[in-house]
């Protein structure tokens, strides 16, 4: 793609609403719009980034046995007045009338309502266990946005329910989730940290956090020094007998063992192998999927902008164009690398080098290609890693291979 015709428009001076790097990164990125407070729209940037997280996400539910659906972002509130959670998040509810009075509310989880389709369609123990997920748009009323996306209005999660006949059955899917979890997150290119956690108002025996280590967040952790381990409620470290420091963390992830909270309550019946009605045994499982988008421009950045992990990168490569002269033989780069299926942002604008550069650096895709005057003379095409800043020089056919290398492994 040519940056003169893509949807990009950096800004030169930090935006003076930003709360912390990341939410100032992806504002003068022009990854992010802000609408209002704790309203945000996804510029193509973020939206390319959003879909390579979205496809992670995906094939790991799948591969899980996972089906894939999409519930309504408007419910009735007498839905919620089967569990009393109508109360429980009275605070953070959207909630208003239609013209016929009927009382509504915009989704802040689904719960309820994947309750609702599953007891209309599983009526047997011959069509469980069953896990059904999502990627949809959640709101809430929150008091005091903040951190961008970090705790915003309105944002993009992936939600998944299981539904099993017996405890057994939650165990083995509660497992498969915590596999696909860590893998999610691996890919995603983020460190991540998996404490045992409080249920609160979902309910539920069991439940696990993922938490991103960063110097902001909501959630705080007790890490152990010594050992680098990570504490909910211990005063000392149980293993090593240190004392535990309190760390700042953003939770991207959260699974539950929810068992019969729902099921009983909204009469969620199936006949099991005697022919006796009982009720499901559920499981839930969450991912933010637009605060990853944040979690990782928080920790993953620099002074200068922000380092995308290869995989969830807006573009493979940037390469920018020091010379008019350069065009042509740059777009035959770029055809090249497409046709290998590698993504190239090539910066062509009649544009002094440090503004290129800067660019090249805020939006953060990893491999930087540089195409100067010695291109005419050497044929070599610089090329910087975006990660460490190391520089390497290439002939064009070495420039490719070296893009297929790094993506290879």
């Amino acid at each position: 793609m040519k940056f003169s015709e893509s949807f990009i428009f950096t800004a030169r001076q930090d935006p003076k609403v930003a709360e912390c790097r990341s939410h100032k990164l992806l504002l003068k990125g022009c990854f992010l719009f802000m609408v209002s407070s704790g309203i945000y729209s996804y510029l193509p940037l973020a939206w390319r980034v959003l879909d390579k997280i979205n496809s992670i996400i995906r094939r790991n539910m799948n591969s899980c046995g996972a089906q894939e659906l999409l519930m309504s972002a408007l419910q009735p509130i007498e839905m919620w007045r089967k569990t009393g959670r109508d109360k429980d998040l009275a605070e953070v509810m959207f909630r208003f009338s239609d013209r016929k009075e009927r009382e509504l509310c915009l989704g802040p989880t689904h719960e309820e309502e994947i309750t609702e389709i599953a007891r209309r369609y599983l009526v047997s123990y011959k069509q469980l266990p069953c896990v059904l997920y999502q990627i949809q748009t959640k709101f809430r009323d929150e008091p005091r946005p903040r951190f961008g996306l970090m705790r915003s209005c309105e944002f993009i999660m992936k939600d998944a329910y299981s539904f099993d006949a017996d405890e057994e059955g939650l165990d083995k899917n509660y497992e498969k989730m915590l596999y696909a979890y860590k893998k999610i997150f691996a890919e995603c290119g983020l460190d991540f940290v998996m404490v045992e956690a409080d249920s609160g108002a979902m309910g539920g025996s069991l439940s696990h956090e993922f938490m991103v280590p960063s110097g902001i967040g909501e959630d705080v952790l007790l890490k152990c020094g010594k050992c680098g381990k990570y504490y909910k409620d211990a005063g000392e470290c149980p293993r090593c007998r240190e004392k535990l420091t309190p760390e700042k963390n953003i939770e991207i992830g959260h699974i539950f063992k929810l068992g019969t909270k729902y099921s009983l309550a909204q009469q969620g019946l199936f006949l099991d192998e005697t022919g006796e009605r009982k009720p499901f045994i559920m499981g839930c499982y969450g991912i933010g999927v637009s605060r990853i988008l944040s979690a990782i421009a928080e920790v993953s950045s620099d002074e200068k902008g922000i380092i995308w992990p290869r995989k969830v990168s807006p573009f493979d490569v940037s390469l920018i164009v020091l010379g008019e002269d350069l065009k042509e033989d740059a777009f035959r780069v770029e055809e090249e690398l497409n046709s290998r299926g590698y993504s190239v942002l090539v910066d062509e604008r009649n544009e002094a080098a440090g503004v290129k550069f800067n660019d090249a650096y805020l939006i953060g895709n990893p491999y930087i290609l540089i195409m100067g005057k010695k291109y005419k003379e050497s044929g070599k095409i610089d090329v910087e890693i975006r990660k460490d800043r190391k520089k390497l020089s290439f002939s064009k056919e070495e420039v490719i291979s070296f893009i297929e290398d790094e993506y290879a492994g």
